[in-house]
């Protein structure tokens, strides 16, 4: 089959697709009786991502796969196609999210041991909703505590591939400028994408959060992931509004 063709067959898929696409759902498209040579498809990729370097969109992969999206420099002007008013996350959310990004996989109680607040049910609800987040086990003390981490569907969101990409910590002045870039739907239109500083006032209990609360028992566990200490939240940063929201309680 000639190259021409595959890369054309592969920009098509990725274009008509909602969502990412992986390396062997792209071979899949080429049946047994008309296969496509071997490295044509990762060749075709390759090609269609030289093409975007003076583009508006760019091809990346991510955690799900491959996928074409608007390019940052262009974002501002895409987004205008979107006029409806978009609500603000909490800062209660905004840190809840980084916690468990950053120190996955973490309890609840060790978010609140580290906020100082116990953290609103509809928070992790709200989360556990947009597939940001997941039960991925128990701790091993009383009580078998959910230990909460972060899926691929965050990772998609923010354009990331691993988690090792996130940006470090130290460089990370405000976790609002995590904000995602714009997908395309199936139908090749830019699809889209909510920043992190953005969501729906009804997804989000706007108490924020609750009085301390106490202790549970994995709160004692030292060391809450293996992240190395550079990499590890500026607890004062995170909880910095702690004591407000415990005044307000």
């Amino acid at each position: 089959m000639d190259q021409t063709l595959i890369t054309r067959i592969v920009e098509a898929a990725l274009l008509a697709a909602n969502q990412p696409l992986t390396l062997a759902q792209l071979q899949g498209l080429f049946s047994l009786d008309d296969p496509a040579p071997d490295g044509s498809v990762e060749l075709a990729l390759e090609s269609l991502q030289s093409a975007c370097d003076e583009r508006g969109v760019e091809l990346v992969e991510l955690a799900s796969g491959f996928r074409y999206q608007v390019k940052a420099d262009v974002h501002q002007w895409v987004a205008r196609l979107w006029t409806e008013r978009q609500t603000r996350y909490t800062r209660a959310t905004l840190e809840t999210l980084a916690l468990i990004a950053y120190r996955q996989p973490i309890t609840r109680g060790e978010i609140e041991q580290v906020r100082g607040v116990a953290v609103n049910s509809n928070i992790i609800k709200a989360l556990e909703e947009r597939e940001w987040i997941r039960v991925v086990g128990h701790r091993d003390v009383p009580g078998k505590p959910e230990l909460l981490a972060t899926t691929r569907t965050f990772l998609d969101y923010f354009g990331l591939k691993r988690l090792d990409e996130l940006p470090p910590l130290s460089e990370l002045k405000d976790i609002g400028e995590l904000e995602p870039q714009l997908q395309f739907d199936g139908d090749g239109s830019a699809g889209k994408s909510m920043p992190l500083g953005d969501i729906a006032s009804d997804t989000i209990d706007g108490s924020g959060d609750q009085t301390p609360s106490t202790p549970e028992a994995d709160d004692e566990i030292p060391g809450v992931s293996s992240t190395s200490p550079q990499d590890e939240p500026n607890e004062t940063a995170l909880a910095e509004d702690g004591d407000s929201a415990r005044s307000n309680s």
